[in-house]
């Protein structure tokens, strides 16, 4: 009899958690049907930016909610309803790898919906270089090898400073070794994150980062076209 197994992305996934734990990172979850209120405005997001327009979130209307309501576009309202809960908590460290939805047309690199990975440190004399380590320490380990992370300056309105971040795994036969490979968006929490959270920024400080998994999935397995994760097409799952 053929035994099953897991997803693949639910290894990723699995592997991720592990890797974190050991280094004092819980994990987080919250709701896929999000309120807009925590999708986007206690994550800094002003009420003219475009990711807020139709082509870009699913709205719909929940009876059980009064709010307006989305599916979320990204794991970061875990961010806000985590630090609103553990406010008086410290130090704050957790990941939260989850489903997110965007309104947008698939191809071999986009899909409606995907898997995102955040994570989250908030403390008193948190700073970038806490952030930069320890995604050096999360790539090491994840893709088995040396790897050096660069910043480059960027603007997401829940972070500040922003940053994007780029990636180079040294040495090995690895298709991904000795290129630099831009790979995610991180920052420093932006002091208004802090404070609507019920969080003293003039006496803590976090960082915050976020990443694809399905993007991860596709660097540590060579996969082709990102659809392949979700047809339920065990002639593709079976390989894993």
């Amino acid at each position: 009899m053929q035994t099953g197994h897991q997803h693949p992305l639910t290894k990723m996934i699995a592997e991720i958690n592990s890797i974190f734990a050991k280094v004092g990172f819980e994990f987080a979850d919250g709701p896929e049907a999000e309120t807009e209120v925590y999708n986007f405005d206690r994550l800094n997001v002003p009420q003219d930016h475009p990711a807020r327009d139709m082509q870009d979130t699913f709205w719909f209307k929940d009876e059980d909610v009064s709010e307006p309501t989305v599916l979320r576009t990204h794991t970061s309202p875990v961010q806000a309803r985590y630090m609103e809960a553990h406010r008086k908590s410290f130090p704050i460290k957790v990941i939260v790898p989850g489903k997110v939805f965007r309104n947008e047309a698939t191809d071999a690199t986009h899909e409606a919906q995907f898997f995102q990975l955040e994570g989250l440190h908030v403390d008193e004399g948190v700073n970038m270089g806490h952030l930069k380590g320890t995604i050096e320490y999360f790539f090491s380990e994840f893709f088995s090898g040396a790897v050096e992370v660069r910043f480059r300056p960027s603007f997401f309105p829940f972070v500040e400073p922003g940053v994007e971040v780029d990636m180079i795994l040294r040495g090995g036969n690895s298709t991904l070794a000795n290129k630099w490979i831009e790979i995610m968006g991180a920052g420093m929490v932006h002091p208004s994150v802090l404070r609507d959270s019920g969080i003293d920024p003039e006496q803590y400080s976090g960082f915050a980062f976020g990443m694809g998994i399905d993007r991860l999935a596709v660097m540590k397995y060579g996969i082709n076209d990102i659809r392949d994760l979700y047809t339920g097409d065990l002639r593709f799952v079976n390989q894993f």
